[in-house]
């Protein structure tokens, strides 16, 4: 996925219809509670026919988080990208992106970070390394903002840590009907991020 200028802009999240079918019941049922004939019979296909495009449950949970993973890092990208040379502009961006995923993609993000316990554990280690590289992303320019001048904290890893929790926490609460808009909520929150960085 390439988004250039337009990690911004959310529209109906682009997977497949075996995919959308499992987002959906996963998210309702969990993984453990879902049955194949549950995704098949909301995807519209018969079990067999589901079974065409997938050997396991399992494989489909696997396609998804990557898919979900595939997105958020393609997006986060852009947004450091946009960033410019400037630590800081490109921290406030990536953050603004990690909002605003999590405002417009709660379900996937919901599946992709509660299932993770029902991934087989070869399945876990390769989503795993992609949160992390996430999480580096996250680091690295604090970490590049500290050596700039910008921040003052002593501890870039944990950091990033709380800066990525305050991100994921928001998919818990903001809703597109709420009170605040999603500018208004990024503002707040990057109000938020620099206070824990300590700016100097």
């Amino acid at each position: 996925m390439n988004l250039g200028a337009d990690w911004r802009e959310y529209d109906v999240a682009p997977l497949p219809r075996v995919l959308d079918a499992a987002l959906g019941v996963f998210a309702e049922k969990g993984f453990h509670g879902t049955s194949i004939r549950d995704i098949a019979g909301r995807a519209g296909l018969s079990v067999p026919g589901l079974y065409h495009h997938y050997r396991s449950k399992q494989d489909i949970l696997m396609d998804l988080v990557l898919t979900v993973m595939g997105e958020l890092l393609s997006r986060s990208r852009a947004a450091v990208e946009s960033g410019a040379d400037d630590p800081v502009a490109r921290l406030d961006a990536l953050v603004e992106s990690l909002l605003r995923f999590h405002m417009f993609r709660r379900d996937q993000a919901f599946v992709a970070s509660s299932e993770i316990r029902s991934l087989l554990p070869e399945n876990r280690a390769a989503y795993v390394a992609l949160r992390d590289e996430q999480q580096q992303m996250l680091e690295d320019l604090i970490t590049a903002g500290e050596v700039h001048g910008a921040f003052a904290t002593p501890s870039p890893k944990e950091a990033a840590r709380a800066v990525s929790t305050l991100c994921v926490g928001v998919a818990s609460w903001f809703r597109e009907d709420g009170p605040q808009t999603p500018d208004e909520v990024v503002a707040r929150y990057l109000v938020m991020v620099h206070g824990l960085l300590g700016n100097r």
